[in-house]
């Protein structure tokens, strides 16, 4: 169960709800997040909600069997909203499209892609500056240094960014320069980093799906980062390691779906990731919009076959183009319906 605590709640209505839950068999834990209150009850014995819903000091209350239960759409009914102010807002029933190189690689690339990204009211740019690659002697990003500059051109450009973070120690030091952090594929059950980003930041957090995670992992995932504090949170499809070798990844157009049904938090799309073969990026990043993701995040590069990173699944600026223009359009058609 999921119990939201009112505002001006007493100390001693906390005690008398959590000493009633504790006397169903069920563990309490207190969550304390930006936006309010919680206690999550877990157990397994069935009960009368109303014995414990017409306390005072209850604001709501539901029940949730879902082992993720904050992020589940069972408990929060209305979507999350995420408002990274000037106007940029990431939600259900609107789209949003990130784009950007795989790897930021110094300022004359960046005000390109900025520059590029503009001229298609773009207001969110992608990039990393720290990368986790397979290879040791790949390139690994220009770290904090190349993440200040990004930061300053794309605040003079009124653009937002979003990169990814690798570890627990890179929070503090990241987080004046970052409007959402990004947790990899590779990290997503790095349940450390997860509980810092709850805990030490107010920052959204888009989580990707893990290389070969299941939808209810991915879910899990997030409940890390929402019961330690941080319910600023978005998720992403990228594609899973399958048996399947054409590809890069097998893009998982049915979680999308799911994930939409069973979260109230956004749903992102990364077909870049999800096939990894640039001729094929467009139409499924068109299938994912029908599917119903609240966003695109994809990989664009002036010249793709010099990027220092993912220069195969990466489009250059007239197919990023293109693309935005198409995505823009298959949106006002699934509108229509």
């Amino acid at each position: 169960m999921i119990i939201q605590f009112e505002q001006e709640i007493e100390e001693g209505q906390k005690e008398a709800i959590i000493n009633r839950v504790k006397g169903l068999k069920y563990k309490p834990t207190e969550v304390k997040t930006q936006k309010g209150d919680y206690l999550v009850g877990t157990g397994s014995k069935e009960f009368d909600i109303r014995s414990i819903g017409s306390m005072d000091g209850i604001k709501d209350i539901h029940i949730v069997s879902d082992g993720f239960k904050l992020v589940s759409r069972k408990w929060k009914v209305n979507p999350t909203v995420i408002d990274l102010g000037d106007g940029v807002v990431i939600e259900e029933g609107g789209f949003q499209i990130m784009a950007g190189p795989c790897s930021i690689e110094g300022e004359e690339q960046i005000r390109k892609t900025i520059a590029h990204l503009k001229s298609q009211g773009i207001t969110i740019m992608r990039g990393g500056v720290y990368k986790p690659r397979s290879s040791p002697y790949a390139f690994r990003g220009l770290g904090i240094d190349g993440l200040k500059v990004w930061y300053e051109l794309a605040k003079e450009a009124g653009m937002k960014i979003i990169t990814e973070v690798m570890q627990v120690s890179q929070i503090a030091e990241m987080d004046p320069y970052v409007d959402i952090y990004q947790v990899g594929a590779r990290n997503t059950q790095n349940f450390n980093l997860l509980d810092e980003l709850g805990k030490g930041t107010d920052k959204p957090v888009m989580i990707k799906r893990g290389i070969s995670g299941t939808i209810d992992e991915l879910l899990s995932s997030a409940e890390y980062v929402f019961s330690g504090g941080n319910e600023r949170l978005l998720l992403c499809e990228r594609g899973i390691r399958t048996y399947e070798k054409a590809t890069r990844n097998t893009m998982d157009l049915n979680a999308v779906a799911v994930l939409k049904e069973k979260t109230h938090l956004p749903v992102i799309a990364d077909p870049s990731h999800g096939i990894g073969i640039r001729a094929h990026v467009e139409p499924i990043a068109l299938a994912s919009i029908m599917a119903g993701a609240d966003g695109v995040i994809f990989e664009s590069h002036e010249i793709p076959e010099e990027a220092y990173s993912d220069g195969q699944q990466t489009l250059n600026y007239n197919e990023s183009n293109r693309l935005i223009d198409r995505m823009r359009k298959t949106f006002e058609l699934r509108k229509s319906f």
